[in-house]
């Protein structure tokens, strides 16, 4: 080891020598210590060590770990060693370098550097002007005055990426998934709660023409939302949005619109936040500037992803490069990392081993204060609906909704062929995105030996008509096993997103079954790569149905392997089809009546949206105070 900065040089070492990926980023900050702790003493030695980092051709951690604690020491070392990267011709650390700069203070000579870069835009235009802005303290608003306190607590939840309303008429559609169906429901459920009297849900504007946009429900401006209730606010940004894993391009349009509405609708004594994403970085910001507590839900991505494929092999310290340029790896891991340091209070969802996977993925050990507070599905609304299909299939009238629900259920029925007519539903519900795994269960259903021949496909998810480009690939994808004009015949029926009434009343009937069209025992399956939790999953199994559900993550915390469910690797098209066979086969084997009573009660005694309302109920209460 040299003896001149010996500090920073060690934790150079531990970058290049840390077992995994995360453990090296993890080390970046242990860089930037050693480096501000010897730098007085010896400037150009620091500076030495670290432009030796970055020049590291071998391993692309080392070099960014590097960039990032000259970031951190600023002054000189910052302008000596991140200048020239700023118009050198490495993206990824051009990028990176844009970024570390906000650590420091004001560097003259990279205003223009930076300036272009926010004119080419993308990601690396984006982090630029965040820099830009940090370094003028005059561009964000002045902190607000809290005004005097309500009666009860207002408190406001964000998922930018979604267009929510009370009717969830855009469920399905786009990013607008699982999460959409849980503030509109949790939102409700706070508002029970002692001592809350507002919740606040913003999202993104609707582009649409049938929102309620323009309704008094969801509005642009904030004096709809003065009073008591559950106000909807909407987050305008250019259209049309990209997906959610492209959307950093968003941030100044989200602090925007996010800053003007939690200005007008002060006072605002707790902000929730869910994810490391665009819409939480944003309103982390706004949190700050107007003294707003932050509560984070804390869940372990991209960690827990990053850590499986490196596992594999498919990601290296050779390919993170390109991974790194096209997901933004790092700092969706350093992001997660401020936010948790920012939070006044941290939730989990409950997993198998919690205790394991926050130590190995997060670095949480446990001394560090932690909520662990499962998701919640509304069940008087799932034992509602069943009750309104068991009185419509003894011949009764059903509620009108309910009664519209069944009729496009039998409408999609009815275009199988005779011969198909009777057969179980196998029903998946979700967004049309590659994580949730459509693609992979039609193959496995189509694959195997009998499997297509035992049941219906039904796929609920997805604009069909005005599909985004992520829906787009995914149909391409279902296209391929079986295209869309040969689907009713070979007994895959694409239904496109429904409301979340809908789909209950769907889970219902899946079932009971369907006079003439649909056997009773069907099954429900989520063949995502990853679920945290799984909101429709939830539901599902508060219907009575039988499941298939991923083994890794939040899913086997309540799915009773062999019991109310079958567990699988759902990335295995062989495994998955295999799974929904032996579903089936639960669905109407012996004790299924009393397996499925079972399925509900766990989740009416567990996973209840009152349940999950009361725990962050005193979350917030605690925050506030």
């Amino acid at each position: 080891m040299n003896a001149a900065t010996p500090a920073t040089r060690a934790a150079l070492g531990g970058v290049r020598n840390a077992p995994t990926i995360l453990d090296a980023v993890e080390a970046f900050g242990d860089v930037a210590r050693a480096a501000g702790a010897e730098v007085d003493e010896d400037r150009e030695g620091v500076a030495a060590a670290l432009a030796e980092g970055i020049g590291d051709g071998e391993d692309p951690l080392v070099a960014l770990a590097a960039v990032h604690a000259a970031g951190a020491v600023g002054g000189r070392t910052a302008e000596d060693l991140l200048l020239p990267l700023l118009t050198g011709e490495r993206p990824h650390l051009r990028e990176h370098a844009a970024w570390a700069l906000a650590s420091g203070p004001r560097v003259d000579e990279a205003l223009g550097p930076l300036r272009a870069m926010v004119g080419e835009g993308g990601f690396a235009g984006t982090l630029a002007e965040a820099t830009l802005e940090s370094w003028d303290p005059g561009s964000a608003p002045r902190a607000q005055e809290r005004a005097a306190s309500r009666r009860g607590l207002t408190v406001a939840q964000l998922y930018l990426h979604g267009e929510i309303d009370s009717s969830l008429r855009h469920a399905g559609r786009g990013d607008t998934g699982g999460i959409a169906t849980l503030l509109v429901r949790l939102g409700d459920a706070l508002l029970e709660e002692p001592g809350i009297d507002r919740v606040l849900t913003l999202s993104r504007a609707s582009e649409r023409e049938d929102s309620d946009q323009a309704s008094p429900e969801k509005t642009g401006a904030c004096e709809a939302a003065d009073g008591p209730g559950h106000h909807y606010l909407g987050i305008p940004v250019p259209l049309p949005a990209p997906p959610a894993s492209r959307s950093w391009t968003l941030r100044a349009a989200a602090l925007a619109g996010i800053r003007t509405q939690l200005a007008a609708a002060t006072p605002v004594d707790v902000l929730h936040v869910r994810m490391a994403d665009v819409g939480s970085w944003a309103a982390a910001q706004v949190a700050r500037e107007h003294g707003i507590p932050l509560v984070l839900t804390l869940a372990p991505d991209p960690h827990a992803l990053l850590a499986a494929r490196e596992a594999s092999g498919e990601l290296t310290r050779a390919t993170f490069v390109e991974a790194d340029l096209r997901e933004h790896l790092v700092f969706r891991i350093r992001l997660l990392r401020a936010l948790r340091e920012q939070a006044e209070a941290l939730v989990v969802f409950p997993r198998p081993d919690l205790e394991r996977d926050l130590a190995a993925w997060l670095h949480i050990g446990p001394e560090e204060p932690v909520h662990v507070i499962p998701e919640g599905v509304d069940v008087r609304a799932l034992d509602e609906a069943d009750r309104q299909v068991a009185l419509a299939m003894a011949g009764g009238t059903p509620a009108p909704t309910v009664a519209a629900a069944l009729a496009e259920l039998d409408a999609l029925l009815g275009t199988l062929p005779p011969g198909r007519r009777g057969l179980p539903v196998v029903l998946s519900v979700g967004r049309l995105h590659p994580v949730k795994g459509m693609a992979t269960l039609a193959r496995a259903w189509d694959e195997h030996p009998d499997l297509a021949d035992r049941c219906t496909l039904l796929v609920v998810g997805g604009d069909l008509d005005r599909p985004t480009s992520d829906e787009a690939d995914q149909l391409a994808l279902l296209d391929e096993v079986v295209p869309r004009a040969e689907g009713p015949a070979r007994g895959l029926l694409l239904a496109g997103h429904r409301t979340n009434p809908t789909v209950a009343v769907w889970l219902a009937a899946a079932r009971r079954g369907r006079p003439g069209l649909a056997a009773p025992g069907g099954v429900y399956v989520c063949a995502s790569l990853k679920e945290e939790f799984g909101i429709a999953l939830c539901e599902a199994l508060g219907s009575g149905l039988v499941v298939v559900a991923p083994d890794h993550g939040g899913p086997p915390t309540y799915v009773e392997h062999g019991t109310t469910g079958v567990l699988v690797d759902t990335g295995d098209p062989v495994l998955l089809g295999a799974a929904v066979a032996e579903a089936l086969d639960l669905a109407a084997g012996p004790g299924a009546a009393e397996r499925s009573e079972h399925a509900r009660a766990v989740v009416v005694e567990r996973f209840s949206i009152t349940t999950m309302a009361d725990a962050l109920a005193r979350v917030y209460q605690e925050v506030a105070r």
